[in-house]
């Protein structure tokens, strides 16, 4: 299966989006969230994947307003120092405002529905999103950062799942706890944690992939994403 590049227009900027789409052409949709590698192979990847489960999926260039077509891996520390710069010159409201003119691009090539899924600052985003988009569900993987934004929770008004990894390099337990005691009472979301599980455990081909805690997160992922986007 292979998608194509369309073109999303953001609130004051336009920007290319790899868009796969299912065997009947139409299915409700997913806005597909990147890591801080830019619209890599993986996230394509993905978008494939859910083509296949009978879902739109759309991955916006959330990186083109510090430069444009960002595609990196995570095999070289030069590529690592590529995407930690990149990391730290991100917007997080930019990035939510781009998710919104994502998902407003995609409903109409959609049965209706529009959820996100988003992996490292994807996952954050995705719960942003869940936070402050009409997105209808929303998932996030081992995101960083969410325990800065817990005030966002408030806004919440559709379902949010949240992959946690228990031995997170870059959410240490201080904060996984803080964000599971904030949002564990909040209706809208279920939380996950995979115990013994680092940074990135369901990205394919990365250090820490773990394929069997990866099969079971995905599983959750598409059950969740069928039951609230049908």
């Amino acid at each position: 299966m292979s998608g194509e590049t369309i073109s999303i227009k953001g609130p004051d900027h336009s920007f290319t989006g790899y868009l796969a789409k299912p065997k009947s052409s139409t299915g409700p949709g997913v806005v597909v969230i990147q890591e801080i590698f830019g619209v890599n192979e993986v996230i394509r990847d993905r978008c494939d994947w859910l083509a296949s489960e009978g879902f739109v999926a759309l991955a916006p260039d959330l990186f083109s307003r510090i430069e444009p077509g960002i595609d990196i891996t995570d095999k070289t520390e030069a590529e690592w120092k590529k995407a930690f710069d990149l990391f730290g010159a991100f917007n997080v409201d930019h990035g939510v405002a781009d998710i919104g003119a994502t998902i407003r691009t995609l409903r109409p090539l959609t049965t209706g529905k529009v959820g996100a899924i988003g992996y490292c600052l994807g996952g954050q985003l995705a719960y942003l999103t869940a936070c402050h988009t009409d997105s209808d569900a929303s998932i996030g993987y081992y995101g960083v950062n969410i325990q800065n934004r817990l005030a966002d929770a408030e806004f919440m008004k559709k379902p949010l799942m949240l992959h946690i990894a228990s031995k997170d390099e870059f959410v240490n337990e201080g904060a996984q706890a803080e964000i599971i005691d904030n949002l564990r009472d909040n209706q809208f979301v279920t939380i996950h944690q995979y115990a013994e599980q680092d940074h990135a455990f369901a990205r394919p081909g990365g250090a820490h992939y773990d394929k069997a805690a990866a099969d079971e997160a995905n599983a959750r992922s598409l059950a969740f994403l069928k039951k609230h986007l049908a």
